[in-house]
């Protein structure tokens, strides 16, 4: 299982995340279903470093509207996915 750090997360017009990005790596764009995918199936973990060197895990999440990907909540800003910049 390979880890891939996501600097940065693609969205759409209503601010739900479309891809997960880290210029440079070859798996960079990867789609929101693919991530999606890839945690469910245990073949890649997604993270958000801190400046710190902690990290935070991507995770999916059964929403009303379907799946979709969100870091764990813990009262910091610093590591969500809507907060990273634009891919």
């Amino acid at each position: 299982m390979a880890r891939r750090q996501v600097t940065k997360s693609g969205k759409d017009k209503d601010g739900d995340i479309t891809k997960l990005c880290n210029a440079g790596q070859s798996w960079s764009p990867r789609p929101k279903a693919d991530a999606i995918r890839d945690i469910e199936n245990g073949d890649h973990q997604y993270y958000v470093a801190w400046t710190d060197g902690q990290e935070t895990p991507v995770t999916v999440v059964n929403g009303t509207t379907g799946k979709y990907l969100r870091t764990r909540r813990d009262g910091s800003t610093k590591n969500n996915l809507d907060d990273l910049p634009d891919c």
